[in-house]
């Protein structure tokens, strides 16, 4: 099978640019690498067009297994005729492998192997024949299940099924089987006791309610035509015996779809159902991801972090400028009036102590009492207090990677500590967190997980690498999305920094053990050496690429530093002078825009988020508010936003634009800061509608 080509017309790319992707991705390279450093081969394909190539070439490496697997039982069978070879290996998808393979499929004993088994076989010709010899009704039973079969095993007749499927099915729903309507776990899914909608309109996130319903043993779940009538039209016209054996061979075509075909269709469709939905979810959580881990970061000061609780109290962590735990204990804010005093006396008295820069502010229990409190403060310096996402804080509080880094503290500190750092630097931190619980996804306990994992660690990976890491400071966990290295070279690299200090360059690298130049090409560009003697080290310039670089200094006669830093003797060079075999334009501009801006973080510039003092609780939330909100979650029905009463509202996708929205990620972006007007208030329910329409 000839994989450019099938990829090129599916992907509507070039095929050349396919076939140098596909060369450099089975060399070992990374989605990021190539995307970055070898536009000149891709012909400048980027990430997203990199990575769908990958999957769709090792979707057809699955598919030429499966072929390959197929082939060789029916050869083993005796039955693989040159017509069936030549069908199977021109078969383009799985479903038509498969319509193939299944009457060769070995199979457990069937109605139509026992009607075999008893001499009817015969019967069941002779009726596909039209002819009729009046067999008695064991005969004639027995010669419709073998009928059946033969006509559920018949690929054109799957088709012609599921091409009236795709036409006529609806995805209905309706309470399950034994189950009480007054049962609480009902009210969950009260909207879809009695849901039918076409299944070419189902969105996502209905497709994906409807099946966890199902799977809760509330509802049940249909996707087929309303009506029988087609699909057994559709099975009847390629034989249409006469008289009575016709009689014969109406009901066993009608036996062949309910029993057969039509669940089995059914299941087909309710897999591509569940597919899709799981496609669109795991799209829309792993752009709410991105958005996410490239959040603005606060930049390195110095934090005092309070993870808020009424009862068990408020626990404060004060954080050198490198997110460092310098201090830590536990205030009592909502005890008493006494203990409200201390806790803005020692809150004072830390920020004064260790020259507290920020105050992040746990967004989770007593999150806004909190702020409060600190906004009682007063303190001797400008502190900037602020809202942070408490999302997959407890997750990282108790996991490994915390307990190697604080062995000595417990999870309340933990938390407290990431709190504190996700505001400095939300990406460094995050990466230490399961990305299912951070809580910015749609279903994503219930969509495929394997194909959910490998997505979000594309997106880990991608925005690690466009924002790139301190090879001096990264932790064991972002160092293991860097393009190359990987959890092993990760920890092979931080033991090396632990034993031998610093890295001077990114050169001294290959000084690490089991880091060859495989993995030394791949990830070098992505890493900064912030204190190297070489600026390069500093910036998104390649290894590869020095020598270039110190050419083109020459011909304006600098050296690297000095070109890095004088705009006029930029201007001077004239790229095409440098243009090779293998460096062509796109590669030089890449270069001249790092040497104008070394290292430049990608991410927004961070800016301080106040929500409305007079309204901390739900109960204060009025219809016709105008409020400041952040977005905190991001749907394809709308968009969660926080006005700082513990429950988010919603902005329904109707409610963004004063046109049609088709997905609402084109609109707002996870964190936005934004006004929101409140439509609708219900207190019973804790829900609160928002609109964006002002």
């Amino acid at each position: 099978m000839n994989y450019a080509t099938i990829i090129a017309n599916r992907l509507n790319v070039n095929q050349r640019q396919v076939e140098k992707t596909i060369e450099l991705l089975e060399q070992g390279a990374t989605v990021p690498f190539i995307a970055r450093y070898r536009k000149e081969a891709t012909g400048g394909l980027n990430e997203v067009q990199i990575a769908a190539i990958r999957d769709l070439l090792l979707r057809l490496k699955e598919l030429d297994k499966r072929r390959e697997a197929i082939l060789a039982s029916i050869e083993e069978q005796g039955k693989l005729t040159p017509d069936l070879r030549q069908q199977i290996e021109s078969a383009e998808t799985l479903t038509d492998l498969e319509d193939l393979y299944l009457p060769y499929r070995p199979k457990r004993r069937t109605r139509a192997t026992i009607a075999i088994e008893k001499g009817y076989e015969p019967v069941a010709d002779a009726i596909m024949r039209g002819r009729w010899d009046g067999w008695d009704e064991e005969a004639l039973a027995g010669a419709r299940d073998i009928i059946a079969e033969r006509i559920s095993e018949d690929a054109a007749v799957r088709n012609r099924v599921r091409n009236v499927f795709r036409r006529r099915a609806f995805l209905t729903s309706g309470l399950a089987r034994g189950v009480d309507p007054e049962d609480e776990k009902v009210g969950k899914f009260e909207s879809w006791l009695d849901w039918k909608e076409p299944i070419n309109r189902a969105p996502s996130h209905r497709i994906l309610a409807l099946f966890r319903g199902e799977e809760a043993g509330v509802l049940k779940v249909h996707v087929k035509p309303e009506k029988d009538d087609e699909c057994i039209e559709a099975m009847t016209s390629r034989i249409r015996p006469q008289g009575s054996a016709g009689e014969q061979y109406e009901l066993a075509v009608v036996d062949s779809y309910k029993r057969l075909v039509g669940p089995s269709i059914e299941n087909e469709f309710r897999n591509l159902l569940k597919e899709k939905a799981d496609r669109e979810a795991i799209r829309v959580f792993a752009e709410n991801l991105r958005q996410l881990l490239l959040a603005a970061p606060m930049g390195q000061k110095r934090t005092l972090a309070i993870d808020p609780g009424f009862r068990t109290g408020c626990k404060v962590v004060c954080l050198d400028a490198q997110g460092q735990l310098l201090h830590n204990e536990t205030i009592y804010p909502f005890t008493s009036v006494r203990e409200e005093r201390a806790a803005v006396n020692k809150l004072e008295a830390l920020v004064e102590a260790f020259q507290i820069e920020a105050i992040a502010i746990g967004n989770g229990t007593a999150g806004r009492e909190t702020e409060e409190v600190v906004q009682r403060c007063r303190f001797n310096r400008k502190v900037i207090a602020v809202s942070v996402s408490e999302a997959g804080a407890s997750v990282y509080s108790a996991s490994e990677v915390a307990r190697r880094e604080f062995p000595d503290y417990d999870v309340t500190v933990r938390g407290a500590v990431s709190i504190g750092r996700r505001l400095m630097d939300p990406l460094s931190e995050l990466v230490k967190i399961d990305p299912k619980s951070i809580g910015v996804g749609q279903y994503q306990h219930d969509v495929d997980q394997k194909m959910l994992a490998e997505s979000l660690g594309d997106t880990v990976e991608s925005c690690v690498n466009s924002v790139g890491v301190e090879l001096n400071t990264a932790s064991r966990e972002l160092l293991s999305y860097v393009s190359g290295i990987g959890p092993a070279l990760a920890d092979k690299i931080v033991a090396h920094r632990n034993k031998n200090g610093a890295f001077v360059s990114r050169e001294a690298l290959h000084d690490v053990k089991g880091l060859g130049d495989k993995a030394f090409e791949q990830c070098a560009g992505f890493l900064r050496v912030r204190e190297s003697s070489n600026p390069l080290d500093r910036s998104a310039v390649h290894p590869e690429r020095y020598a270039l670089v110190e050419k083109m200094a020459q011909s304006v006669g600098c050296d690297v530093e000095t070109l890095m830093k004088d705009k006029e003797l930029r201007s001077k060079i004239v790229l095409a002078d440098f243009v090779t075999s293998d460096c062509g334009m796109p590669t030089l501009q890449d270069i001249m825009k790092e040497l104008e801006k070394p290292g430049l973080d990608p991410r927004a510039k961070f800016e301080v988020f106040e929500f409305d003092k007079n309204v901390t609780r739900i109960e204060d939330v009025k219809e016709g508010m105008v409020l400041p909100g952040i977005v905190t979650n991001i749907t394809a029905f709308g968009a969660f936003v926080d006005i700082g009463v513990h429950q988010d509202g919603l902005v329904h996708v109707s409610q963004m634009a004063d046109r049609r929205v088709n997905d609402p990620n084109e609109v707002v972006h996870l964190h936005q800061h934004l006004k929101v007007k409140v439509l609708e208030v219900d207190l019973r329910r804790h829900r609160i509608s928002l609109t964006l329409k002002l």
